[in-house]
């Protein structure tokens, strides 16, 4: 009988809370179009909205200002373009989209397109070591340049190595300087506080799935006064901005998930961080040259009331080894995770997260991101840290050119 599988990638997808699973259940058996006039079509209405509320009393915004999508992507996609294009039709002056190097390609890939096709024109702003933008560089340009600016885009928290940005002093800098500020805050969402409502904040996009809710639903926090272009055309729904049936189904799974993830966020902050301080010291005692990127970890109770890093990461380099070669082994051995590096034709390639912080390629090959969730037990960090020393010495001995001896899938 095989081993249970240890499943360390909650920052890929989480599973479905229980209560997200029953809302979802509830709602597509009893099925119905919200925008139907009849009992079947209030009844889907009303488990929409319901969703949508508990969204937005947990983003500190009222339901109003939330549009849902079909997840983060979507979410990021309508921020940049709309922002962007609204900004240039007002003053066609208005053509810099200043973004973090270590962003989201969900935000980065819109930039780019707008800069290929629209006139856009990209300022990356570095971050430090430890992936963390400084408001200070944010500060000059603005000073410089605020006129030309149409947005900035900063990522709440980084979904590779678990950086939390300052997003309330990066917000502050965007409002004196009357720029839109658009935040990813998918990874951060109901793993650290998030408050859409911070001066300066524009837009704000969420996704169900990073928390426990189900794939497909994401929302964006976008005020009325905020004007975007519609990325749909049809039945009007979501304020015109995204016609089409929304899904009732997956806003009132969405809503449970938020308001169960809610419920003692500050309890389970905690105990996410201990299990994350444990996987770390174990992997630092095993395999002593295995670096952790991003911020180091402080006590949990001083991490919830100024989080630096998300509770559920611990993303190390391990010199010497190819990062595919680590999953590989690791997934052999029953642990799933990631590498957090993109990967074309089967070419391994270093994380643009890891190089914008200034880590060498050879070294960023070596990545693993070891992500924990609601579901993460004791028992799934002992099972990591008794495969770790073996995963390591066969990656190590196969180098990077990612031969394994012995391995066969």
């Amino acid at each position: 009988m095989p081993a249970p599988r240890v499943y360390m990638d909650h920052a890929a997808t989480t599973d479905m809370l229980p209560e997200a699973v029953t809302a979802w259940v509830e709602q597509a058996r009893r099925g119905g179009n919200p925008a139907s006039l009849h009992s079947g079509g209030r009844s889907a209405r009303m488990a929409l909205e319901t969703g949508r509320d508990a969204l937005a009393a947990a983003l500190n915004a009222e339901p109003v200002e939330l549009i849902l999508t079909s997840g983060g992507t979507e979410a990021d996609n309508m921020a940049v373009l709309g922002l962007y294009r609204a900004a240039r039709e007002a003053d066609p002056r208005r053509t810099v989209i200043a973004l973090s190097a270590v962003e989201h390609h969900a935000v980065s890939e819109a930039a780019e397109w707008l800069a290929a096709y629209e006139g856009a024109e990209l300022v990356w702003l570095p971050v430090d070591r430890d992936g963390r933008v400084a408001p200070e560089d944010l500060e000059r340009l603005l000073a410089e340049r605020a006129a030309d600016v149409a947005l900035v885009t900063v990522m709440w928290a980084n979904n590779e190595v678990g950086t939390v940005q300052p997003v309330a002093e990066l917000a502050a800098l965007c409002d004196t300087a009357g720029v839109p500020f658009h935040v990813d805050a998918v990874q951060a969402f109901c793993a650290v506080p998030v408050d859409a409502h911070l001066p300066g904040i524009t837009t704000l996009a969420v996704s169900a799935h990073k928390l426990g809710g189900p794939m497909g639903v994401g929302a964006l926090y976008a005020p009325r006064t905020v004007k975007l272009a519609a990325t749909s055309f049809g039945g009007g729904q979501e304020r015109s901005v995204r016609s089409g049936t929304v899904n009732a189904a997956g806003a009132a799974a969405f809503g449970a998930a938020v308001e169960a993830a809610q419920r003692d966020a500050r309890g389970e902050f905690l105990r996410r961080a201990a299990l994350r301080d444990s996987l770390v010291a174990g992997i630092r005692a095993r395999v002593p040259e295995a670096v952790l990127r991003g911020p180091e970890p402080g006590s949990p109770e001083d991490e919830w009331a100024h989080p630096t890093r998300l509770p559920g990461n611990a993303h190390f380099t391990f010199p010497g080894c190819e990062g595919d070669s680590m999953l590989f082994l690791f997934d052999a051995a029953g642990v799933a995770l990631s590498t957090g590096s993109a990967c074309n034709a089967g070419v391994p390639r270093a994380s643009h997260v890891l190089l914008a912080m200034g880590v060498a390629e050879e070294s960023a090959r070596g990545a693993q991101r070891f992500s924990l969730g609601h579901s993460s037990t004791a028992d799934d960090v002992a099972a990591v840290l008794a495969a770790v020393t073996d995963v390591h010495s066969r990656a190590r001995a196969a180098g990077l050119s990612g031969h394994l001896p012995g391995f066969s899938a």
